[in-house]
């Protein structure tokens, strides 16, 4: 829906969102946009005065489902001006060699942002609007369902406080505190696991002039099998790396502890990017270990009182960069059901979690598969050369084939449906890829025979 067209309800009521993060700081827009006076808890100080977390800047990948929700309350074009795209994934492997992946056709591609900067943007446009009040530095303690209330510490001076709400919006993320009320009512299924990997921020420096050594528009990623590395530009020149390893055994976070250790690591198994990194020793071990969870809950909705969005209720894993997408577009439903259904929030909160819940278990199955993916097989050539065939189907059978990835990525076919039609495509590739050794084999005629029985079978 364009960003003029919103229409606030008749009868406009206070609404409370638990978190000021990205989905909720974009979710205040939302609700502002119709009527509603919005007050946002945050239990964090404002980011835009607290400056950023060391080794907690992980860049971000917006693909089409994020600029979509973006775009809902107008500020995509602002956001454009601060991101950097990136067109292919560049693999580099033990030796140094570089070969490429396209992420999409037609100069299709995810975009890297800083998620502190894209935070303080939303707050930014949150606090210009009159409708909007954000609170910082309130810590939830507890969430009276019954009686409507929040239980809030405010960090500065310690004390506590009682405030009434209406409808709470929880965005507070994956170790929510409105969730936690509604894991002690009846019938709550919850469930959060742990890879047994963490992840650790890095940096490369910007060359000269603020100039980029490695190339800018890409996603690099260093895989290495039980491990890897990924890198995403910055505005400055730099790129955040990120180090996805395990936290146990031979090569693991618990194998390093020394700065010899790990400058002798880097230098066997990262080569081409030490020279690139030479506050190496140093960011490893002031930054700290961050982990790798997966939650899955239901109901996200308490009566017409209480919802869940974001990380609160689906919080994933990072490897098919959704989960900043999934939970903007979390707000994009939201705010369609707000349009078809008035002020009736009971069928929009229990619509939007019957139509968002089989999405976001779909992501999470996703999310683990592409980190697979990513580590393992991105340096396989014969996978190189599957991905080369399935861009060849797609620009073939357009009407019929799109990847994925593509899927996932570069439409709006919900997840679910992303990842059942990405399954049926991996059998169909199972039995071609077979009969090709060569991306020349195409268009061998037995072969082409066989894609076309095959393709009879594929609906989209």
């Amino acid at each position: 829906m364009p960003a003029s067209s919103a229409a606030p309800f008749t009868s406009p009521e206070p609404l409370t969102i638990m978190g000021a993060g990205l989905v909720g700081s974009l979710l205040s827009l939302y609700l502002a946009r119709r009527g509603h006076e919005v007050t946002v808890y945050e239990r964090r100080a404002d980011p835009r005065k607290a400056g950023p977390v060391e080794g907690r800047s992980i860049n971000l990948a917006l693909s089409d489902r994020g600029w979509r929700a973006l775009e809902g309350v107008g500020v995509g074009d602002e956001i454009r001006r601060v991101a950097i795209p990136m067109y292919r994934r560049v693999m580099h492997d033990a030796h140094g060699n570089l070969s490429f992946q396209p992420y999409g056709q037609d100069q299709q591609a995810i975009y890297s942002v800083s998620r502190a900067g894209l935070n303080r943007t939303l707050l930014d446009l949150a606090e210009a609007n009159p409708r909007i009040q954000l609170r910082f530095d309130q810590q939830c303690l507890g969430v009276d369902l019954r009686e409507r209330t929040l239980a809030l510490r405010d960090a500065g001076t310690g004390e506590q406080h009682t405030q009434p709400f209406r409808r709470l919006f929880g965005t507070d993320g994956a170790y929510s505190a409105v969730r936690a009320a509604l894991q002690r009512t009846d019938r709550f299924n919850y469930s959060q696991s742990y890879l047994e990997y963490g992840y650790k921020e890095l940096n490369i420096e910007a060359g000269p002039g603020g100039e980029w050594r490695l190339e800018k528009n890409a996603l690099h990623i260093w895989p290495r099998g039980q491990y890897m590395m990924i890198a995403l530009p910055n505005l400055d020149g730099s790129f955040n790396c990120t180090l996805f390893f395990p936290y146990e055994g031979l090569h693991s976070f618990a194998a390093l502890q020394t700065p010899a250790q790990v400058q002798a690591f880097f230098e066997e198994v990262f080569p081409d990017v030490v020279p690139l990194m030479p506050e190496l020793q140093q960011e490893f071990f002031q930054n700290p270990v961050g982990s790798l969870v997966t939650v899955r809950c239901f109901p996200w909705a308490f009566d017409d009182d209480v919802v869940l969005l974001g990380d609160a209720s689906h919080a994933i894993v990072p490897f098919y960069g959704q989960g900043m997408n999934a939970g903007f577009e979390d707000c994009t439903v939201l705010n369609e059901l707000l349009e078809q259904h008035g002020p009736d929030w009971a069928v929009i909160f229990d619509q939007f979690q019957r139509q968002r819940k089989p999405n976001a278990d779909a992501m999470a199955e996703l999310a683990v598969y592409n980190f697979e993916e990513m580590r393992d097989r991105v340096a396989d050539p014969r996978f190189l050369l599957q991905k080369k065939i399935e861009s060849k189907l797609s620009a073939q059978y357009p009407g019929q084939w799109l990847s994925l990835y593509s899927q996932v990525t570069f439409s709006h076919t919900p997840y679910a449906e992303a990842w059942q039609n990405g399954q049926r495509q991996e059998q169909i590739m199972r039995r071609l890829m077979p009969h090709i050794q060569t991306e020349a084999d195409f268009d061998r005629a037995d072969v082409q025979a066989l894609i076309k029985s095959e393709m009879l079978s594929v609906e989209f």
